[in-house]
């Protein structure tokens, strides 16, 4: 639960579109809301903001005190995040940045706001600086839903477009250790937290894509067409394939910065494989039928 002044300020920034006063009065806020990394609750947070170009900057100053805040700790389990900025609301994956970008940013947030320097002076810990980040391919996707099968094309379209950012990610990381040349350790390209951050968000949408259509959406249309109950079964067996593929992966990015390219490209490719066919089987399965299901559904057949 949010502290009676942060929930006060949040009351207030709801109510006035953005707007509050007191110490906050006429700087840039927003609210943050994370999942906790235990607790799976969601926690809302007021910070304060710098703009770098497009990109929203948050430091996780907690005032100087020697300990990271809360939420930093959240987004680094959980990097999707859902940004308020004045009266708009939109879904973001959190990126601490790292390396010469991150004291670049860094530079950049104390220009705007001396007094984030003044809380790096007070604590012996390195600020961190999470950059907000909406998804890439977000002017792709419909902002409407007619029905069924819009929304999964939606969701799809966010999944195949998450995929495709890691695979270049990672591409870009490794390439950059394979250039170093001379003596001594090569430079970190400053990738491998973005990489993680970027691929847990991944697999945290997929896993819930999938556990909400084996536990709700494939049932109920199999009421509607068991003759497609087949079809079904074999698409939960392949949620259980890709998920097992997701934690040896996972494995992989907790030492990312020392794992082994090929092995982890190989990982890689084949889940991208199984989840591009699964995809592509999915669609040409269920597109048709999901155009025409009513929502909300009636009884179902017997």
């Amino acid at each position: 639960m949010p502290t009676p002044f942060n929930q006060s300020v949040i009351d207030e920034f709801r109510a006035h579109g953005g707007r509050v006063g007191g110490p906050f009065e006429g700087g840039d806020l927003l609210l943050l809301t994370t999942t906790g990394a235990r607790t799976g609750k969601e926690h809302t947070t007021p910070l304060g903001y710098v703009r770098d170009g497009d990109l929203l900057l948050v430091v996780g100053s907690n005032l100087g005190s020697p300990h990271h805040p809360d939420w930093y700790h959240n987004v680094l389990a959980r990097p999707a995040v859902r940004v308020e900025l004045g009266t708009e609301e939109f879904q973001a994956i959190a990126v601490p940045a790292e390396g010469e970008r991150r004291d670049r940013l860094f530079a950049r947030v104390v220009a705007a706001d001396a007094g984030y320097g003044d809380y790096q002076a007070r604590t012996g810990r390195t600020l961190p600086v999470v950059v907000l980040e909406r998804p890439a391919h977000e002017a792709d996707i419909p902002e409407e839903a007619a029905n069924f099968a819009d929304k999964m094309v939606q969701v799809h379209l966010w999944l195949r477009g998450q995929l495709r950012h890691v695979r270049a990610e990672t591409d870009a990381h490794f390439a950059a250790l394979a250039a170093h040349r001379g003596p001594g350790a090569p430079p970190a390209p400053g990738l491998g937290l973005q990489i993680r951050q970027h691929c847990l968000a991944f697999c945290d949408a997929l896993e819930f894509h999938h556990t909400s259509e084996d536990a709700h959406l494939f049932p109920t249309m199999a009421g509607y067409h068991p003759e497609l109950r087949d079809t079904f079964d074999r698409l939960a067996e392949e949620h259980r394939t890709v998920a097992r593929i997701q934690r040896g992966l996972a494995e992989l990015l907790g030492g990312i910065d020392g794992a082994d390219p090929e092995r982890f490209r190989a990982e890689l490719a084949r889940m991208s494989a199984e989840l591009t066919a699964h995809l592509d089987y999915e669609e040409e399965a269920l597109l048709p039928i999901l155009a025409a299901l009513p929502w909300p559904p009636g009884p179902p057949r017997d």
